[in-house]
């Protein structure tokens, strides 16, 4: 595990207090659950490959090496309408 200072605002402060309070949980242990759980949702194809990398070597190989395009690009070149992404 890493130490990492964050600074959150008062409000979000008292709130995570007060779960800490009724779920026997540190406000460390919420945060790790809440983040993991915001970045689970939100990953995506390049961050998973270089999630998954053993090391760094492997990771700067996946990150020179791939070409990742964004949905825009893809559905440019693969000729896909609006009407026909929605589909």
């Amino acid at each position: 595990m890493r130490r990492l200072n964050i600074t959150i605002d008062e409000e979000l402060y008292k709130k995570v207090k007060a779960l800490s309070f009724f779920r026997n949980e540190s406000i460390s242990e919420i945060i790790r659950k809440s983040l993991r759980a915001w970045i689970d949702k939100r990953i995506g194809k390049r961050e998973e490959l270089i999630l998954s990398a053993k090391d760094e070597k492997e990771i700067l190989e996946i990150l020179s090496s791939d070409e990742f395009v964004t949905s825009k690009e893809a559905k440019k070149i693969l000729k896909i309408s609006k009407s026909q992404a929605k589909l």
